[in-house]
């Protein structure tokens, strides 16, 4: 079933979101505490969770691809269509080669392997989805000096 809702998107800290009403993730079915949809933002398709904020809705966070396709802004109310997604998520993110070999160079694999295994699929995601060598290689390195103590990345958050 699609639900609509239209909704201004704001900003917490960094990151450009709204609130999905309690009318309708009332009718969406949570698994482990989150609610995965797809849906549109100004007829841009998109596949996101919606994660639980205490004493409010679900909020649906708004990447800079969905503000792009939506050509929408942050201020600015956005039309939304979601419904719940049913399809089985990628669960296996693989340790792309260039960080293992990285990790293995520094003696930091045996740590990547002791963070919680959402970080770690959360940090492979991360950076297979980098669309050039120099941005990876970057934050490859910004991922070592967290590692080492020596940094800090919202990748490494406790939530």
């Amino acid at each position: 079933m699609k639900h609509s809702f239209k909704a201004k998107i704001y900003k917490v800290g960094i990151n450009p979101c709204v609130k999905v009403p309690d009318a309708i993730t009332a009718k969406l079915a949570v698994t482990k505490g989150y609610i995965p949809v797809k849906g549109t933002i100004q007829g841009y398709f998109f596949q996101q969770t919606l994660c639980p904020i205490k004493k409010e809705e679900f909020r649906l966070y708004v990447n800079g691809p969905m503000l792009k396709g939506g050509n929408i802004k942050v201020g600015q109310i956005a039309n939304f269509l979601i419904e719940q997604d049913t399809l089985e998520r990628n669960k296996n993110v693989p340790l792309p080669e260039a960080f293992k070999k990285k990790l293995e160079e520094n003696n930091l694999l045996t740590e990547f392997e002791q963070l919680a295994p959402f970080r770690q699929k959360e940090i492979c995601r991360y950076l297979g989805n980098l669309k050039t060598e120099e941005a990876l290689a970057k934050n490859m390195d910004k991922m070592i000096r967290v590692l080492q103590g020596k940094d800090s990345s919202p990748l490494f958050r406790m939530q």
